[in-house]
């Protein structure tokens, strides 16, 4: 009797055992949502500074959890930016800016409510217990002190409206009517990621990009860029990140707009939490920008991709190479720019450096003239219309799931 107890003593705490290390599998943090910062100019900037006023912000997130931190960067800033507070709320479907009033939680920063980021610096927030659901809206709002930068750190293209009142009086309160009123600038400011705590085994992809990726030709507000389709067609079978690094006029090797992917790839990519799959898609405005020597720039283009590819498989990523898409009709175009494009998407495929390979090429093409974008995809001959972001949405989706 005495040994079958202690039997049954010891099958019960290796099953506690077990059990216990299951709950900690769950208790790990992975990125929901994300997008690349950068030096904000003064055209990008709200008309009056971003002191003593509150800045609404929406972001779609991927996949859902029941815990989460804000990472807030003032990384591209010289000054530092005082922060009275930030919440995060439901976004209310029917308009853009209102938020559901049961869901408003107010974030903390080591115990507080403000929190000032000194210049070049990026911070969490303290974990929060919030019901983050799969592909939901989610808003956030910061309520600025008196102390902020001349230039901000944002994101340009947001394709996502913010709301933006004054609070030097008094700071609006959540569901203050006032948002709808004040200004409307289609930028992020301050927002770098948000992370869940998930299972460990919830795959985390990210995506490098130009404006193809950052949403250019997608409907402001209406969350349908690639990623967005991508995202929502990986999430109606399991959990899955989806990571949008894009910016628009972005090039690999220099130039372009922001940081080219070469200088931005540590913090913009593996600086992203949990991340386990790459898809790099650039290099078509290190072509379209190309005004000679065609044939190094390719080159040099192929070399960084290869440096890029090196450096995410040492951290254990799986990487995916994306082909360059057509831009016949768009003033990009030229015989030599083709050709360009051509060598490139060659070595994309038959190159042997990436893991696997999403052909937006050739899915995007016209079959009757090759060089140019379907026409029912296309914006404006460069980039894609919400029906082509669909269909390479949902392309990808099937080599990623």
């Amino acid at each position: 009797m005495m040994i079958n107890r202690k039997k049954k003593l010891s099958l019960m705490i290796a099953l506690l055992s077990s059990a216990c290390t299951g709950l900690e599998a769950q208790n790990v943090w992975k990125g929901t949502w994300a997008t690349a910062v950068e030096y904000t100019g003064k055209g990008d900037m709200p008309k009056e500074s971003l002191s003593n006023r509150s800045c609404r912000q929406v972001v779609h997130v991927s996949f859902g959890g029941n815990e989460m931190r804000l990472k807030l960067s003032n990384e591209f800033s010289k000054e530092p930016v005082g922060i009275k507070s930030v919440y995060i709320a439901d976004t209310d479907a029917s308009a853009n800016w209102e938020i559901k009033a049961k869901t408003v939680k107010y974030l903390k920063f080591n115990g507080k409510k403000n929190v000032t980021i000194a210049p070049g610096k990026a911070i969490y927030s303290d974990d929060l217990k919030f019901t983050l659901k799969a592909g939901q809206r989610l808003t956030i709002t910061i309520d600025y002190g008196e102390q902020t930068p001349k230039h901000a750190t944002s994101h340009r293209g947001s394709r996502t409206t913010s709301y933006i009142v004054n609070s030097s009086v008094r700071t609006a309160k959540p569901m203050d009517k006032s948002f709808v009123e004040g200004e409307k600038v289609d930028h992020w400011y301050n927002l770098s990621a948000i992370d869940v705590k998930t299972d460990v085994k919830t795959p985390v992809v990210a995506v490098l990009g130009n404006s193809i990726t950052d949403g250019r030709g997608s409907t402001t507000n209406m969350q349908n860029r690639w990623t967005d389709f991508l995202s929502d067609a990986l999430n109606a079978e399991k959990p899955y990140g989806v990571l949008n690094l894009g910016i628009g006029g972005n090039c690999v090797v220099e130039g372009g707009l922001s940081e080219p992917a070469m200088k931005r790839f540590d913090r913009d990519i593996l600086g992203q939490t949990g991340v386990d799959k790459l898809v790099i898609f650039e290099g078509t405005n290190d072509i379209g920008c190309c005004g000679g020597n065609y044939e190094h720039v390719a080159d040099t283009l192929i070399a960084c991709y290869k440096v890029l590819i090196a450096k995410a498989k040492a951290k254990g990523i799986k990487v995916y190479g994306a082909t360059i898409t057509p831009t016949k009709g768009n003033g990009w175009y030229s015989y030599w720019h083709e050709a360009m494009r051509q060598q490139v998407n060659e070595w994309i495929r038959k190159g042997g450096f990436f893991d696997e390979i999403i052909d937006f090429d050739e899915l995007v093409r016209d079959p009757q003239d090759p060089q140019r974008l379907k026409e029912d995809y296309s914006d404006d001959w460069l980039h894609l219309n919400p029906k082509g972001y669909e269909a390479m949405g949902k392309f990808a989706a099937e080599k990623l799931k």
